[in-house]
């Protein structure tokens, strides 16, 4: 990374208050980053502990699908799905809030008598379904800010903050420079006054 400056003291002072910032915000950003690690492998855990739990149910219901095929497709609809926004290390992902479900109406005694379980296995396996999804999303979204927070870390501690460090250096030995041949300069000019008057 290339910095353009001038090499005076306005100069010097905008690029120390430059490097001042991104050494203040480092920290920040270093915690950010474990915190987001740490959420992500939470988000990932759940993921995998929901995908279980609906593999589980399948597994439950597996000595019933003969039963399926009695039941009708248009019985349950999923009507609405609400959520609610969780803040986790600065990161907005989405929360499963509620599930409106509609059953049309049917008649208990022409139906099979295990109709309101399937449907109420049904809601459940679709509350899965949506919580694995809305686990999945966070995830994704969680890693998403996970890299571009590590980008931002490797960025300011091995690219932004040395070139500010070198910038520093060189005007500074610029202007020290700079000082030292204009008081060799007047040390001549003095001298050479001296020789002028004496002579």
């Amino acid at each position: 990374m290339t910095i353009e400056y001038k090499y005076n003291k306005v100069a010097l002072q905008e690029l120390r208050q430059q490097l001042k910032i991104r050494e203040t915000a480092l920290p920040t950003l270093k915690n950010k980053e474990s915190a987001l690690r740490m959420e992500v492998k939470k988000a990932k855990e759940k993921a995998a502990r929901i995908e279980a739990d609906y593999q589980a149910k399948l597994e439950e219901i597996g000595g019933m699908m003969r039963l399926w095929g009695e039941f009708e497709d248009d019985l349950l609809q999923l009507r609405q799905v609400r959520y609610a926004v969780k803040n986790i290390a600065g990161v907005k992902t989405p929360v499963l809030k509620e599930l409106e479900f509609e059953v049309r109406p049917f008649s208990l005694f022409q139906r099979s008598s295990w109709f309101p379980d399937g449907i109420e296995i049904l809601k459940a396996l679709t509350r899965m379904l949506i919580e694995k999804e809305v686990a999945e999303r966070t995830v994704s979204m969680l890693e998403y800010a996970r890299k571009k927070t590590t980008q931002k870390v490797n960025l300011y501690e091995k690219v932004q903050i040395p070139a500010y460090e070198e910038a520093i250096r060189k005007i500074k030995r610029f202007l020290e420079d700079e000082e030292n041949l204009g008081k060799a300069a007047q040390k001549i000019l003095k001298r050479r006054k001296e020789m002028q008057e004496a002579s």
